[in-house]
């Protein structure tokens, strides 16, 4: 059985053997990036950016930050990609994948989440300001010294 397959790049057909095949990816700065991320015993894939380079002599690393959205939530994770990393995989994003990620559905989520976060802050500051009000009996604003 042959596993050869036919490719275009740039207008030139190519017949290409798969069992050889290798893609080389070459990654920098700012790159939109694939990431995938076992979860249980399942895979997800997330959109990502490479955000540095870590040049260790040792292990050389690559920071990737990927947004992992939920039904209710979004968040920024981030992976330290090398030689170690089990369970995970990143791979340049090279599709025209812009539409994977809502610029304005994200946005709207954490401003959700900052409103949310304000909202408990405000309840925290007022429950303050009642037992600074309301339990004052305890400390009584002058005691006497008696020596």
């Amino acid at each position: 059985m042959s596993e050869k397959t036919v490719i275009e790049i740039n207008g030139v057909k190519m017949e290409i053997d798969l069992r050889h095949a290798t893609r080389i990816d070459t990654l920098s700065v700012g790159d939109r990036v694939k990431v995938l991320v076992k979860k249980y015993s399942d895979y997800a894939v997330y959109a990502g950016t490479v955000i540095g380079f870590e040049p260790f002599k040792e292990l050389p690393t690559v920071i990737v930050a990927y947004l992992q959205t939920e039904y209710n939530s979004v968040g920024i994770k981030f992976i330290y990609f090398n030689a170690q990393t089990k369970e995970t995989e990143i791979i340049k994003a090279i599709d025209d994948d812009q539409l994977d990620i809502d610029k304005a559905g994200v946005t709207q989520q954490f401003e959700r989440e900052i409103q949310k976060k304000q909202d408990e802050l405000a309840d925290v500051i007022a429950k303050r300001d009642y037992f600074l009000a309301n339990f004052k009996a305890y400390w009584p604003e002058h005691q006497s010294i008696v020596a």
